[in-house]
């Protein structure tokens, strides 16, 4: 699976990035083909899902069995890959830090992403809650049924949610960062909760941007613990891969992960898979990620073989998505990777 940390893993937007080299990714599926001398549970060709701290996009991959999951037999392997980072991220802030009940309400940045789809799926488990999320316009067609008011990730969003709900929301859950601290903080109704679990927003370019990185904490509301105390509010962040590797909690995670299968066995959640790359087509799936194309994850397979560069193609997908002709008296050949849907 692709997410959005590893292109901030590439650019080392990330507090002590690894040495290169290195292969990235943190989650995949495959089949067992050896085990540990003292691994039980698992049996050699068991179809499989995991964690993995790096080197995921692979073919052979190794991680210690507290990070493998059994595949239901009608899961997919690619939507097991789309599978473990998405949904537990979106179950651990809903349920375990912000304690979602019915009757609340919800703002989810990105709510076309993995992590988006995943938690207006898990909301939708729990009666009467309010799902408001911001997405690209080009991505309102297709996820519109996902959640009840949807605006545009440019609009005024804070005063678009204000005219529907005077007091805000219970649960704000941002991956941007910057500015957007602030405006989720000043969303929150009194004992709302407000999660940060990333900072996409320092992710502006090609390389990193010291620039961009300074800018978005410049952005940051500086937080008061006595404002949060006089309006009786919280702020939280997650981080998935630092409560796995770091921080020891992989017993915790396969309890939570015990229930996401049981919600995918009984159908009400599902992993939305944007589209499939050849492992030669990297570079491509992650521009797609980078410009927010994607409605909902990226895999890449394997087994795929990479699909024709097409050259001397009339039309290239900008950042809205939307195809823009070329210029006149450009004559130059233009060579795109499409996708799979």
């Amino acid at each position: 699976g692709l997410n959005f940390i590893d292109l901030m893993v590439r650019q080392g937007n990330i507090d002590n990035p690894p040495k290169t080299p290195l292969v990235p990714g943190f989650e995949c599926s495959g089949i067992v083909e050896a085990l540990g001398d003292s691994v039980k549970g698992f049996e050699i060709g068991d179809r499989v899902m995991a964690f993995v701290n790096y080197n995921a996009w692979a073919e052979v991959v190794c991680t210690p069995v507290e990070f493998v999951y059994k595949i239901p037999d009608d899961m997919s392997f690619s939507e097991a890959a789309a599978f473990p980072m998405n949904f537990v991220t979106a179950y651990m802030m809903l349920f375990e830090v912000a304690n979602l009940r019915e009757g609340m309400s919800v703002l989810v940045h990105s709510a076309g992403g993995g992590v988006g789809q995943a938690v207006a799926q898990l909301c939708s488990t729990i009666p009467n809650v309010t799902v408001f999320g911001t997405a690209s316009s080009f991505k309102h067609e297709a996820i519109k049924d996902s959640v009840t008011h949807l605006f545009d990730r440019n609009a005024d969003y804070v005063q678009e949610v204000k005219r529907i709900s005077t007091d805000g929301v219970d649960i704000v859950l941002d991956c941007l960062c910057g500015e957007n601290t602030g405006k989720g903080l000043s969303l929150l109704k009194p004992l709302g909760t407000y999660i940060l679990y990333g900072s996409s927003n320092m992710v502006t370019g090609e390389t990193k941007s010291f620039f961009s990185f300074a800018k978005s904490w410049w952005q940051v509301e500086k937080v008061n613990p006595i404002k949060l105390y006089e309006e009786n509010k919280v702020i939280a962040g997650f981080s998935l891969l630092n409560l796995l590797f770091k921080q020891n909690r992989s017993g915790l995670v396969k309890g939570v992960m015990d229930k996401l299968l049981n919600l995918y066995n009984s159908k009400k959640i599902k992993p939305v898979v944007d589209s499939l790359w050849a492992l030669e087509e990297v570079k491509e799936a992650m521009q797609r990620i980078h410009d927010r194309g994607n409605i909902g994850k990226l895999i890449l397979d394997v087994e795929k073989a990479p699909t024709p560069l097409m050259a001397n193609d009339s039309t290239e997908t900008s950042e809205a998505g939307e195809e823009e002709e070329d210029h006149e008296g450009d004559n130059e050949n233009k060579e795109r990777m499409p996708f799979i849907q």
